[in-house]
């Protein structure tokens, strides 16, 4: 095929004269010069007209492209895209004579010509009147943004909807879509009026009524000055009587009264429509709109924008495309950033300027990929007093909360109910802008500095400083600040500091907040000690520190956190500390603390310390004077001492808002709300337990004598607020729960659950264990609050005594469940079990439901006697299945069939809608298709070969 284009070419000048052809191959270095000539005549003249046109469009009456100008431009757009590819062809000698390449040139040369000389005469004016709807808007390309702009223009054709609210951070694309939109609308001529509005952070009345009045032609008729009470009433009639119509506002930024501008409310009657872009949510839902959010681009879409921005000289470039890549990645999915930094670096073909313009780029934003998860955060804010003192910890929690979901409203945050938060890079950038400028602040995190900053640096008049997450080993006297009498903030955590001079502190009088965790040092200076102003000290992680000077000194500390350190006593002077009100003593090294100093400590209101001997051991009735804890850490050595402990805090009445209680082994977890964990406990069977019924997250291990978890004689049958659940190394456990536990109780156990994990358990056989009697009569006996009704993931590790993993009678139950995680369970034999009785009735080749409407995944992995996901007879009601994961499943040799949730039921080759199928090739070509070979051909696009194993014990 390579050879066809050129044989072709040369059959061409076969017909050509020969004196013609021989000046084809002589003069073709001539033909190809007066090629670029006109060619480029062309480009000018093209630019030309372009400006021209442009100018008239922005006079104030108003115009509109002529249709012959419209088509010349784009009849010479194709034109230069065609002569390029004549003049790739020549230069890459895609023909094979010189006369070929000649005859080429010339042909397209005049074709070039002919448009030079038919170009629209501008004396006779390009444009002409607009229609009356409007005038259209100058615009740039759609890219990624088609979803949205397809959701905004289906409500636009909907009478229900009147008020459309478009939603997204700023630079995200919401005015370039409404562009559009805007032309569409006139161009389709289904509203007698389109107008635009900016509105802008600086809201002025009278200016969109000016600009209104504008849109609408208003002249004589419109007072220009006087009262905006008048003036509202004169546009209100004035819209009345445009008729249908769209009303744009651009860039709001808080709520609009439109009754106080004069705008009639849209409404289904009249046929009007309001649509204002935003980057406020709050604004949106406050003004009554259908909200529609406009994302950030994908990778690939940013990528695409780019490079057609960039230019195709860039494009060509491996040595660039490595850095041009990390430069899109670094623009964070908005198309006005990237339209500008492609549009700084076109042409740019220096791989040095790419890099050091990446470079730039990163020191601008910043290489933190986020903020601290969503507590933490709060917890800095607290810190930093920008929230106000008020009566308990957590209605500053509680308001720290709202604030985040402000800034995430106002596009200023993502995520914030995740602990994966982020601030947007484009927001992050600005941020940091501003700060930077600020020279109260020094903002150097994460630059990986190896050294202080020099002295020069730390101006007198520095009040936060930043150096958190760079590479600072040592510090140096040499460039110790000489004086920082204002400096009130000084964060030096994830720092590899080893020691800290004595006069490194001697100059901070005023220092309030001073984070040092996770760094290498083994003491603190004594001079830490007359930091009289100091209210936060943060040492968590620092995993070489052994021991602190005395903190008698320290009354206005308010916070102390010392969890991970290697200290063995308490520091000198803490019974001093009686404003403390947040203590972390998570220490295993501690030896002791001393009689009586926690209960000086009046005004506690967060406390974790843990528990290695009974020197250290608190007493119930030590907790007496906390009248104001909230959140409570401790561990206990057995079950006797954490039962005193929860029947005081039953008599006293105390509800802590937050606790992570620990019976046995110690383990470091993370509290998120009301945890136990009981661990190693022998001679221990579950009864009799006192613990909190609204316990939320529970994790037994390693305690063999439990036979189950929910029985007559354990009071967790009692734990109906219960939301996860882990099980782990009982090698006595045979069941979960057994039903006559609670067959005749309203309140049932784990009727709150959410996450159940079973992990090694060696005779572990069932989740629930059924009775005598049990069977598919119980579905009809279930209460809406049974166990596992609000379950929505089950992972199951080296339970080998497990054949079924959930009987036919629970489904009913699991209508919410949404992850299945098995392996390591060498006796399973099927997943979904089948109803033995409606088999034995109807034959065992009745059609059997397994009804999973939230079902996503699916993921089995090393099960060697597996041998069916449900029964030969069975097929899945799961529309929602995302993911079916198997991995060394070698007996399972069948997919079950679908139906959809809505349908005559009947099994037919169907799958879900967004299924993948994740497995070996050898084990998906082992398949068999007896039943409907048709199923393979619908599964077969939907297959991906998986070789690695995820599965995680």
């Amino acid at each position: 095929m390579e050879y066809v284009e050129p044989v072709v070419g040369i059959a061409n000048c076969l017909g050509t004269p020969v004196c013609k052809y021989l000046q084809y191959h002589r003069k073709l270095n001539d033909y190809v010069r007066n090629f670029k000539r006109i060619r480029d005549e062309l480009n000018c003249k093209m630019e030309d007209i372009e400006l021209q046109l442009k100018a008239e469009l922005l006079r104030p009456l108003g115009k509109i492209p002529k249709k012959g100008v419209e088509n010349w431009f784009k009849a010479v757009k194709e034109m230069i895209r065609e002569a390029q590819v004549v003049e790739n062809k020549v230069s890459n000698g895609r023909y094979l004579c010189r006369a070929c390449n000649g005859k080429l040139v010339d042909e397209k040369t005049r074709e070039m010509k002919e448009f030079l000389d038919n170009a629209p005469n501008a004396p006779e004016g390009l444009a002409m009147d607009g229609p009356s709807a409007g005038l259209p808007l100058p615009t740039l390309e759609l890219v990624g943004e088609e979803a949205a702009r397809n959701e905004i223009w289906a409500c636009l054709m909907q009478e229900e909807v009147s008020k459309i609210g478009v939603w997204g951070m700023g630079g995200v694309g919401k005015t370039t879509i409404m562009k559009h939109i805007h032309n569409d609308l006139l161009k389709e001529q289904r509203f007698e009026r389109v107008i635009w509005v900016t509105i802008s952070k600086e809201f002025n009345v009278m200016k969109v009524q000016d600009d209104i009045a504008d849109a609408l032609k208003l002249k004589e008729d419109w007072p220009r000055k006087g009262d905006k009470l008048r003036r509202a009433a004169i546009l209100s009639e004035m819209l009345k009587n445009a008729g249908k119509h769209v009303l744009i506002l651009d860039d709001v930024w808080d709520k609009v009264s439109l009754e106080e501008v004069g705008i009639p409310e849209p409404s289904g009657s009249n046929g009007c429509k309001l649509v204002l872009t935003t980057r406020s949510e709050h604004v949106c839902k406050y003004m009554g709109c259908k909200v529609i959010t406009v994302k950030p681009l994908s990778e690939e879409e940013a990528f695409i924008l780019f490079l057609n921005k960039v230019g195709p000289n860039i494009v060509q470039s491996p040595t660039i495309m490595p850095t041009l890549k990390l430069v899109v990645k670094e623009c964070a999915g908005l198309p006005l950033t990237i339209v500008v930094v492609a549009g700084t670096m076109k042409g740019e073909d220096n791989p040095l300027i790419w890099k050091n313009s990446l470079r730039e780029l990163k020191e601008r934003i910043g290489k933190v990929e986020g903020v601290e998860a969503e507590d933490e955060l709060i917890e800095c804010w607290i810190e930093e007093g920008f929230i106000d003192d008020m009566g308990t910890r957590q209605e500053m929690k509680d308001k720290g909360q709202v604030i985040l979901k402000k800034l995430e409203d106002n596009c200023l945050l993502e995520n914030s109910s995740s602990e994966e938060m982020t601030i947007h890079d484009a927001v992050r950038d600005m941020a940091l802008s501003i700060t930077g400028m600020n020279p109260r602040y020094m903002i150097q995190a994460s630059l990986q500095l190896e050294e202080l900053p020099e002295k020069e640096q730390w101006s007198p008049d520095i009040e936060k400083v930043s150096l958190m997450y760079n590479s600072i080993s040592e510090i140096s006297i040499d460039v110790l600040p000489t004086k920082c009498q204002l400096l009130t903030t000084l964060l030096l955590q994830h720092n590899p500091i080893r020691k800290i001079p004595y006069s490194f502190f001697i100059n901070m009088p005023c220092l309030c907040v001073l984070n040092l965790s996770y760094t290498m040092i083994k003491s603190l200076p004594n001079s830490i000690s007359e930091l009289k102003n100091l209210t936060t000290l943060l040492l968590c992680g620092c995993s070489k520190l052994r021991d602190l000077p005395c903190v008698s000194m320290l009354q206005e500390l308010k916070k102390m956190d010392l969890s991970g350190t290697k200290i063995e006593e308490v520091p000198e002077g803490m019974d001093m500390l009686i404003k403390l009100r947040y203590l972390d003593l998570e220490v295993r090294t501690l030896k002791e603390i001393s009689a009586g100093l926690l209960p000086k400590l009046v005004h506690l209101q967060h406390l974790s310390f843990d528990v290695d001997n009974e020197k250290t051991s608190l007493k119930a009735e030590e907790m007496e004077p906390w009248k104001k804890l909230e959140c409570l850490t401790r561990r206990f050595e057995d079950i006797n001492e954490f039962n005193k402990f929860i029947s005081s805090m039953q008599q006293s009445k105390k509800n802590l808002i937050k606790y992570n209680l620990q019976v046995g082994l110690s383990i470091l977890r993370r509290t998120r709300g009301k945890t136990v964990t009981i661990g190693g406990v022998q001679n221990w069977e579950g009864e009799l337990i006192l613990h909190p019924i609204e316990i939320q997250d529970l994790t037994i291990l390693k305690c063999d004598y439990l036979r189950s978890l929910v029985n007559d004689n354990s009071s967790f049958k009692n734990a109906i607020d219960l939301r996860v659940c882990r099980i782990w190394g009982c090698r006595g456990i045979e069941c979960v729960v057994s039903l006559s536990s609670f067959a005749s109780s309203s309140a049932h156990p784990f009727q709150s659950l959410e996450i159940l994990g079973l992990i090694n358990l060696p005779k572990l056989s069932a989740l629930i264990m059924e009775d005598e009697g049990i069977g598919s009569a119980t579905t009809s006996t279930l209460a809406p609050s049974a166990p596992f009704s609000h379950l929505k993931v089950i992972f199951i590790t080296k339970c080998s005594s497990m054949k079924t993993l959930l009987p036919h009678w629970l489904l009913p139950n699991l209508q919410n469940l949404e992850q299945i995680w098995v392996s390591d369970c060498d006796e399973i034999v099927e997943i979904l079990g089948a109803p033995t009785s409606e088999v034995e009735e109807k034959g065992s080749d009745a059609l059997i439901k397994f009804h999973l409407p939230k079902l996503r995944k699916l993921e089995l992995g090393r099960l060697p006697n597996l041998k069916s996901i449900c029964s030969k007879s069975g097929v899945m009601v799961c529309d929602s299945l995302q993911l079916i994961h198997i991995t060394r499943c070698g007996k399972l040799k069948r997919i079950p069939p679908f139906v959809p949730l809505v349908g005559n039921g009947q099994p037919f080759a169907y799958a879900p809608p967004s299924l993948t199928i994740r497995s070996s090739t050898e084990w998906w070509e082992s398949l068999e298709w007896d039943e409907d070979p048709n199923f393979k051909n619908v599964l077969q696009p939907l297959w991906k070969d998986e070789r690695y194993e995820p599965f995680i014990v």
